[in-house]
């Protein structure tokens, strides 16, 4: 479902100048109801200036009449060519202003826990620039002595799906770069393998010695002539 632009803002317009309901807020601005229920208390998006959707051509003031008189009725977006891929846009992601003072802590984070990391990854993890990275990384950063490392995931800055993620798929990346072109070599498939010859099961310099057993050798036991016990070589002294 198309959202309509500055989706938050245009919440705190909607909750000021309508008689919306908070679901049908919620659903339109892409929100949870429970927010909207915070922006009406003045707990959620606190200093957030309302986004007029009718001046913005999102909503015409007839669709707004349409849905506060039914409630079960959906706000109908209109279409923006400004909105067109706006879902999709790829590139580092929005930091709010609110948590832009911790985005130093969250690099230093992922820099010391997490080496394997690329500057691209932790660029769109956190929402930041390579030059930044680089400077925290070399320890040349202007406010080095004053960061801390802190987790992105509790300042809120990305999800602990994101980051595993991300952390997965730099360690199967390093370990493909670390791997010799031997191991490289063993990797073959289960044809491949069915079909290459059986390899000696002893070395070539110890050829020979497939037979080779650690038993004791067996010896000959000599014969022994019953005759040649009493048989006895006669003495000099018996002729006497």
């Amino acid at each position: 479902m198309a959202l309509p632009l500055m989706a938050k803002a245009t919440a705190v317009w909607l909750v000021d100048n309508t008689t919306l309901t908070f679901p049908q807020i919620a659903e339109f601005c892409g929100l949870h109801e429970l927010e909207v229920n915070g922006i009406a208390d003045g707990e959620v998006a606190v200093g957030v200036k309302g986004f007029d959707p009718i001046a913005n051509r999102q909503l015409t003031a007839e669709e707004i009449a349409r849905c506060e008189a039914d409630p079960k009725a959906k706000l109908q977006l209109m279409y923006n060519p400004a909105a067109e891929g706006e879902t999709k846009r790829k590139g580092p992601r929005y930091t709010p202003l609110s948590k832009r003072q911790d985005r130093p802590s969250a690099i230093a984070w992922l820099v010391k826990f997490h080496p394997e990391l690329s500057d691209g990854q932790i660029s769109k993890l956190v929402g930041t620039t390579k030059p930044t990275i680089q400077a925290i990384r070399d320890r040349t950063h202007w406010n080095i002595a004053n960061i801390s490392p802190i987790d992105p995931v509790a300042l809120g800055m990305c999800k602990q799906g994101e980051l595993d993620a991300a952390v997965a798929k730099a360690a199967k990346k390093k370990g493909a770069e670390t791997m010799t072109d031997d191991e490289r070599m063993k990797l073959v498939s289960t044809e491949q393998s069915l079909n290459m010859p059986e390899e000696p099961r002893v070395p070539s310099s110890m050829s020979g010695l497939e037979n080779f057993s650690l038993s004791e050798p067996e010896t000959e036991e000599a014969v022994v002539d019953a005759d040649s016990l009493f048989n006895l070589p006669k003495g000099n002294g018996d002729d006497e």
